[in-house]
């Protein structure tokens, strides 16, 4: 009895022994199979520049640290722009000085000035008027001649043409410019303010502030050294718009979709992060592996997929790996 007992317990041994090694192998070659995909974190990325070409003067900020939207992260040294807002300052009040002077009109002493001529001509022309008047009956009674007729004439005109024009100054002055001459002078006006405005707009841009709340990852230029116009000079990241970025074969996609949810593992943190699938490529990028025969083969091709970290907040930097297995897509 003792030995049939024996017996089948050994039997039962092996038998247990051998399902173990055979579910060891079977787990040994299905995780060798397993197909495992790596992706990367990335994040949104801006790069603080200027329009404005120069030289850095100063630099507020380091690289790693943390800045907030709208902080200083550095000024240009502008001292050509500066002369010239004092040129186009100066145009401006110039402008504005004949603007004034043209709505104000003429002083009153010039007025008085020239009603003073405008009487004068008036006294001029009537003793003309009285002067041609006695030759011209002297003249039509035959007693002087027609040469003294036509100098009493011309001097009559002249001194007509004289009050017309007198008339004509004190007019002008009393009415001041015209419509065209004010509109003119008045466009001299804004030309003027557009160019201090505009330089004005390049000297707000010589201080250059954060687009973003982020790190800062790079400053690429330091305080003294020329930098161009949209040069790229101090590198923001913005970690509250982190995804990882995975490039899988077509082959592998299936069961992939927007929504889907899965576990990666983060091996810079030892441990796994549950993340949401929100963009698929909706065009293959290049091919992971070609064929090799002309018949019965095709090219894998390799299509874009980028998730978001769901559920749990775990800080994972920018470029951390992601791996995942196939199993768990």
């Amino acid at each position: 009895m003792n030995k049939k007992f024996r017996n089948t317990a050994i039997a039962l041994i092996s038998i247990v022994t051998l399902f173990v090694i055979v579910a060891a192998l079977w787990r040994y070659n299905r995780e060798k199979n397993e197909v495992v995909i790596q992706g990367v974190m990335e994040c949104r990325t801006y790069r603080a520049s200027s329009k404005l070409a120069g030289r850095i003067d100063s630099m507020f900020v380091s690289e790693g640290d943390w800045v907030e939207q709208g902080a200083l992260l550095y000024t240009i040294s502008t001292p050509e722009l500066d002369a010239k807002l004092e040129q186009v300052s100066a145009l401006e009040s110039a402008a504005e000085a004949i603007n004034r002077e043209v709505d104000m009109g003429a002083r009153r002493e010039q007025i008085i000035a020239l009603k003073s001529m405008w009487q004068k001509a008036l006294a001029g022309r009537e003793l003309a008027e009285k002067s041609y008047l006695r030759v011209k009956n002297l003249y039509d009674k035959g007693v002087v001649p027609r040469q003294q007729y036509d100098e009493a004439l011309a001097n009559y005109n002249a001194m007509q043409a004289t009050v017309n024009a007198a008339k004509a100054e004190y007019d002008m002055a009393v009415e001041g410019a015209t419509k065209e001459q004010r509109e003119a002078v008045a466009a001299k006006v804004r030309e003027a303010q557009g160019a201090v405005d505009e330089v004005n707009s390049y000297l707000r841009d010589a201080r250059v502030y954060a687009p973003i709340s982020g790190r800062v990852s790079d400053i690429v230029s330091e305080p003294g050294e020329l930098v161009g116009s949209g040069y790229p000079v101090v590198t923001i990241l913005d970690l509250s718009n982190m995804w990882a970025t995975f490039n899988i074969k077509e082959s592998h996609l299936k069961g992939v979709e927007v929504g889907s949810r899965f576990n990666g593992y983060i091996p810079a943190l030892d441990r796994y992060v549950q993340f949401e699938v929100f963009y698929i490529a909706s065009e293959a990028d290049f091919a992971t592996w070609s064929a090799t025969r002309a018949r019965g083969g095709f090219d894998i091709r390799t299509f874009e997929v980028k998730a978001r970290q769901y559920g749990d907040s775990v800080t994972i930097l920018p470029g951390m790996s992601v791996i995942v297995k196939r199993s768990l897509l």
